[in-house]
């Protein structure tokens, strides 16, 4: 047959081509040829002479072309100068010291002992070579090469032997047993180049690519000398090498990687890549018979049998190669990245989706599979090692490829189930990590000016008045804030990308018949796992997700939540809006949600299904299977009560020890170390309207669960199963939401919060740099010119803190967009209001309020404080919405909670009494409390007032003590007067706050003392003993300090005694405040002797006041040396805080009460044995004689105007002068008293009282207290029935 394929010469009807499929021979030949185009090497090239090409011959001609260019096949054996096997990875079986946790690759390591040690599998000996180091934690690691006859152990590791050489960029030093500064600091994310040059004898290292110098010279070379790439890392540190198993991400010219490329695969898969680019911008014409050029970015496969058969052919040989990580990572994923450099948004570039359904079609399913986990593992390790730069432009890269890849339905629910949370660490998508050399990520650029407070008030917190800014300052500072904005708007492209990412793994409108449930369910299966392992392992560094990745992950998880949330309600209306968001209290009892080993409110889960059933069934409808309450209880005793025993379920996956990744490798998989979970047994009736029929829920693993198990059918109510009587039957939002938001709360309470508080510590170094920087300008300008080396020494300490400022600034600037933003800030607000409405609804359900997990009341809390002490000031809390209602309803949860007998773990209850006693510190918190409720108000103070004994009482006590703080006898200070000249403290604190005195809640204490008599005397009495105790305690402890402080190691005062001893001393004059406010508000509780005990609370209150007195105001006593010696840690002993108080309490009994309690006071006062009228004068700084003493310095309330008022003042000079003339009229009338008429048990007063049935003797104030906690004779041990009064025969 004579025909012309390409020619266009014309042929008979005879000859006319046979067509395959739609394109005839001749146009399937010119197609082909088109894609597969012949090679370029020498020889006929003319249409003529190219041979027929048909799919027959395709699959020979391919095969032919792939391997012309063939190499020798790869092999270690070839490359002179390395030893060792041709895949090069860490020697975990013999070249390692101490402890350490390696990846499933064998190139992710952890340290997990003192200082571990590991090397390489091979070595290299002759030419140059290179491996990097991705940084996965900033901490103490040195890294770089090392012989085979260096020994490691736990203190010596890779530098620190002779034949070793180290870079420490944590330290920013480099190490060959000698050590000298080198190189600059590293941070996570950052790649190490480890460079060794055996033909120069040189090691060099590079940081992100940028050389730091050559770090050694003339290293020990020669026959039996070879190098092998090592680190030593200490606890939890992590990196993770790439010897050349994937592309370098910094080569460097004329260095090999230890691993050779896959040289003759990289030459196949481009080919093959070039056939397929080819095929897309090509188009079979069949109206016009010919193969014309199209647009490949609109390429789609319209089922046209030609194109897809050639595509088969290619992906026969193109699909295995995409299954190794080297190919992926330097073809797919850099043809991928280039169709989406045109820009617009993803949706624009439909040819990604168009090629993801070709791999699904034309390759195996391992073969995707394998292909989607790598490139995704690739994606995941570029966007965490992209160095910053100022558009950010590697990471919105990286993120729009993620977003594309997703945004295919089969390949999202793929990577869901068994890569995203299983392989690779997806939280790192959602995370942006903060530059450590502001320089390098460009902030120089887009914050050129830099600002920051300088004016401070007293206790060294920012004043914040911009009317006393001069115009340089407040053109700085606009200029600073605008820089920030410009920030501002480019991490806002970047959160959106990873927001838009969130919600592809959220959508719940993708269930298919063949793609399975949909993504959102699959995503909450996982992310409960997730969930249970940072909760379950909290000490273990391999599985824990770093907190500053749950920062971030928070923050794009509850815009997402919220976005999702808003679009349920439109399409349901009845629904609440997220602003209004709570968890039902019904999640936390009827066993729908794992919440794994988390403690309850009420204890034990096993204990409150055991002790809680008839609630659960009258309350909720809810039947616990016998069965089930059998087996916990059996738990109970194989765990010995263990924490947690009965919530652990049967089917563990037992004991195989976790796969290291979280910290190490970016990318590598967990073990699967998560349980099963058991769900409660349940009935499913709504309302109990009828008997309820028991029907038993089938037991689930999380992963297990479908769409019906958690949103429920017309049959069931899914997570809401349960729902209390009490509780609206509104919707609230679609429930796997739910679960989701209660998943929020949980991640905030593991680590989010602590890690907030981490990074307020810019701030507090910024402070400290300004204090510094205003302390050495202040000296240069009173330096001297004469005195020009001072001068020059000063003036470079000023260029280094003002360097040091710039760089602070920046990198603030940048905390602030990321973590600290108004946004952000409204996302911690509306967690916590979710938290209050839960645990307000969960309250309402009585009694199975104890079900409810303890970290939403720590979250409620802690995000509370985070608001008030982290945010602020480049945020203010008075601006968020609804802020003082919000303050109200945390008041009352704090006011009922922490003294609710539902709550049973000691440690939940000491944080609700510690947030409490802070609350109420501030003005606005107290406020809030006041306007709780009055029942509610009243109940609290109830609470407060309960006995001391067997309960914390310290909080208690402090949270009286700021009520009063202010009203009290010269209480009106912030910090000691003796203390105003030291440092100034974190002005934060709750105890240097300005004075806010609750005259409502004193007036509340004042009733219900007033009216409960035997309330008031147990109080009171509870008071005295702590206090007795107290500062009997600090006496002690003074006593030993001076002993310990007159031998010759007098530095040897051991610090934790010096810590107890001052918060002994803080203690005693905390309850001498409780007292004075006590005395003040209700003096007839000592006064009124017809109330019972008050004659006794009055001796006891003389008695004790008298012993401190004494023991605080005796000329050169233990006191007065120990305060002088001004130890550390005793800072707060001082004279000034214990003896006002104590004055406060004297002039209230003495002078401001009523004519016949002054009387009362007077005589118990001056009956007292240990009463001293010179302890009276010390307080004015008078001596014996009443002349104020002129010797050494003496405490005098003189010297204190500015804490004491003129009126105070004038009242102690009444109560001295008064107690002057009583003493004196009391001597002169006491008459002798027998030594036989004394009490036997005190011997200062006569025998009053005679005790019956056994009738013993003694006087009433010692009777009367010891029968206060003790109804046996002092004598006979015979119990106490009546005590009569005794009158001294002889005495009328």
């Amino acid at each position: 047959m004579s025909s012309k394929d390409g020619t266009g010469v014309q042929k008979s009807e005879t000859d006319k081509p046979k067509a395959t499929g739609s394109v005839n021979e001749k146009l399937l030949c010119h197609y082909l040829h088109r894609i597969f185009p012949e090679s370029s090497k020498p020889g006929p090239a003319s249409a003529a002479h190219r041979k027929t090409l048909s799919f027959e011959n395709l699959g020979d001609h391919l095969e032919k072309l792939l391997t012309e260019d063939d190499l020798p096949e790869d092999g270690r054996d070839q490359v002179e100068g390395c030893l060792g096997p041709k895949t090069v990875v860490l020697d975990h079986s013999s070249g390692f010291e101490g402890l350490l946790f390696v990846d499933d690759d064998l190139l992710g390591v952890i340290g997990h002992s003192n200082f571990s040690s590991i090397r390489a599998t091979t070595c290299v000996y002759k030419g140059k070579w290179v491996y990097e180091v991705l940084i996965s934690s900033q901490g103490l690691m040195q890294i770089g090469w090392c012989t085979i006859n260096c020994r490691f152990n736990q203190e010596e590791g890779v530098g620190d032997t002779p034949d070793s050489y180290a870079y420490d960029g944590n330290r920013v030093r480099k190490w060959n047993v000698s050590t000298t500064n080198y190189g600059k600091s590293w941070a996570a994310g950052d790649i190490v180049s480890c460079l060794i040059d055996l033909d120069e004898g040189t090691i060099t290292f590079c940081l992100n690519g940028q050389s730091l110098g050559v770090a050694f010279s003339n290293i020990k070379m020669g026959p039996s000398i070879a190098y092998f790439p090592a680190i030593s890392l200490s606890f939890k540190e992590s990196v993770a090498f790439n010897f050349g198993s994937r592309p370098l991400r910094y080569p460097v010219e004329g260095y090999r990687p230890l691993q050779n490329p896959p040289t003759s695969d990289l030459i196949k898969a481009n080919r093959l890549l070039g056939y397929i680019k080819t095929l897309l911008s090509t188009t079979i014409d069949t109206q016009e018979e010919k193969v014309v050029e199209s647009n490949s970015a609109s390429w789609q496969l319209h089922g046209d049998s030609t194109v897809l058969m050639t595509l088969a052919h290619i992906f026969n040989h193109f699909s295995p190669l995409m299954c190794k990580v080297y190919l992926v990572e330097d073809v797919l994923m850099k043809f991928l990245l280039s169709i989406l450099e045109g820009g617009g948004s993803v949706e624009e570039h439909p040819l990604i989706q168009e090629l993801l359904d070709l791999f699904w079609l034309l390759m195996e399913d391992y073969e995707v599979n394998e292909c989607l986990k790598q490139l995704m593992m690739s994606l995941l390790r570029a966007y965490r090692f992209s160095p910053i730069i100022p558009d950010l432009g590697f990471q919105i890269h990286y993120l729009r490829l993620t977003t594309a890849i997703l945004s295919h339905e089969k390949s999202r629910k793929y990577l869901l189930s068994n890569v995203l949370f299983d392989v690779v660490r997806s939280v790192v998508f959602f995370y942006i990590k903060t530059p450590l050399r502001v320089n390098e990520a460009g902030l120089e650029e887009l914050i050129p000016t830099t600002w920051w407070p300088t004016r401070f008030d007293k206790e060294g917190k920012d004043e914040r008045d911009t009317r006393e800014e001069t115009s340089e300052e407040r053109l700085r500072r606009r200029a600073y804030e605008r820089g920030c904005h410009r920030l501002k708007k480019r991490i806002e492209v970047v959160e959106e990308l990873q927001v838009q990412i969130l919600r592809l793994m959220l959508n719940n409108k993708d269930k298919g018949t063949e793609t399975g449930e949909a993504s959102r369910y699959i995503f909450l299966n996982k992310f409960r796992k997730f969930l249970q392992e940072n909760a379950s392992n909290r000490g273990n560094p391999t599985v824990l997700c770093p907190p500053e990745y749950m920062v971030c992950f928070l923050h794009r998880l509850i815009t997402a939540i919220r976005s999702y949330w808003d679009e349920g309600r439109i399409k349901c209306p009845g629904s609440i809006s997220s602003e209004d968001a709570y968890v039902p209290p019904q999640l936390f009892y009827n066993g729908k949600v794992d919440y794994f080993d988390l403690q309850r409110l009420g204890g034990l889960l096993s204990h409150l299904k055991k002790t809680l059933k008839d609630d659960l069934a009258a309350k909720a409808n809810i039947i616990i299977d016998p069965a089930e309450i059998q087996a916990t209880s059996m738990d109970d005793l194989d765990e010995d009560e263990e924490s947690g025993a009965a919530q652990r379920p049967s089917g563990a996956i037992g004991g195989a020890t976790a796969r290291p990744s979280w910290l190490s490798s970016p990318t590598l998989g967990r073990a699967n170390r998560f349980f099963s979970t058991t769900t409660v047994s349940l009935m499913t009736p709504r309302r109990p309207l009828a008997p309820p029929e028991k029907v038993k829920v089938r037991t689930l693993v999380v992963e297990q669960r479908t769409e019906e198990d958690i949103e429920g059918s017309h049959s069931n109510d899914g997570l809401l199963l349960g729902r209390p009587l009490d509780e609206t039957d509104q919707p609230i939002a679609e429930k796997s939401l739910l679960e989701i938001l209660d998943g929020v709360v949980m991640m905030y309470n593991l680590s989010v919060h602590q890690q907030l508080g981490k990074m307020v510590v810019i701030s507090d170094d910024i402070h400290e740099y300004t204090v510094a920087l205003k302390d050495t300008e202040d000296k240069i300008a009173q330096c001297s010119s004469k005195k020009a080396d001072i001068l020059e020494e000063l003036q470079k300490s000023q260029r280094v803190f003002a360097e040091k400022l710039n760089h602070l600034s920046r990198r603030l600037a940048w905390i602030n967009v990321t973590i600290f933003s108004k946004e952000k800030m409204l996302d911690v607000y509306w967690l916590l209001r979710v938290c209050i409405r839960t645990i307000e609804h969960a309250d309402n359900t009585g009694s199975l309020f104890a079900f409810m997990p303890e970290f939403y009341l720590n979250v409620a809390m802690n995000s509370y404080s985070a608001l008030k002490n982290y945010f602020s000031p480049s945020n203010c809390m008075e601006e968020l919405p609804g802020y003082e209602d919000t303050l109200t309803h945390l008041a009352a949860i704090l006011s009922k909670h922490f003294a609710d007998p539902r709550i049973v773990g000691t440690d939940i209850k000491d944080s609700l009494m510690q947030a409490l006693a802070s609350y109420v510190c501030y003005p606005q918190s107290l406020r809030a409390v006041e306007r709780i409720p009055e029942d509610q108000r009243m109940a609290m103070m109830r609470n407060l007032l309960a006995p001391y004994e067997q309960r914390p009482w310290a909080q208690t006590n402090w949270i009286l003590v700021r009520l009063w703080r202010g009203c009290g006898f010269g209480y009106r200070y912030t910090r000691l007067p003796h203390l105003l000249k030291t440092k100034p403290e974190d002005a934060n604190l709750p105890s240097l706050q300005k004075p806010c005195p609750s005259l409502r809640l004193q007036k509340h204490m004042a009733d219900l003392l007033s009216q409960d008599k035997d309330m008031a005397a147990s109080f009171l009495n509870s008071v005295l003993n702590q206090l007795n105790w107290a500062f009997s305690e600090f006496i002690g402890m003074l006593q030993e300090i001076q002993q310990a402080a007159e031998r010759p190691e007098r530095n040897f005062v051991d610090t934790r005694q010096l810590k107890v001893c001052a918060t002994c001393f803080d203690l005693s004059v905390s309850l001498l405040r409780v007292l004075e406010m006590t005395v003040t508000l209700i003096p007839q509780i000592f006064l009124d002797w017809s109330r019972p005990s008050a004659e006794l609370l009055l001796r006891r209150l003389a008695q004790l006041l008298n012993q401190v007195l004494n023991r605080v105001t005796a000329e050169r006593n233990l006191f007065d040396r120990v305060v002088n010696l001004r130890l550390p840690g005793l800072e707060s002993v001082d004279h000034y805080p214990i003896l006002v108080a104590v004055t406060g309490i004297l002039v209230s009994i003495l002078v401001d009460s009523d004519k016949q309690g002054i009387s009362r006071a007077t005589v118990v006062l001056l009956s007292d044995p240990c009463f001293q009228l010179r302890s009276i004068q010390y307080l004015l700084g008078e001596g014996e004689s009443g002349a104020t003493s002129t010797e050494s310095k003496h405490f005098s309330l003189h010297t204190y105007t500015d804490y004491i008022s003129a009126e105070e003042k004038q009242k102690v000079e009444q109560m001295l002068a008064f107690l002057t003339e009583e003493s004196k009229q009391a001597a002169a009338s006491t008459a002798p008293t027998s030594e036989e008429d004394l009490c036997p048990i005190c011997y200062a007063h006569s025998i009053s009282a005679i005790f019956k049935p056994c009738s013993h003797k003694s006087c009433k104030a010692c009777i009367n207290q010891h029968l206060m906690n003790n109804k046996d004779c002092f004598f006979c041990k015979a119990t106490i029935t009546g005590v009569d009064d005794y009158t001294i025969p002889g005495l009328s």
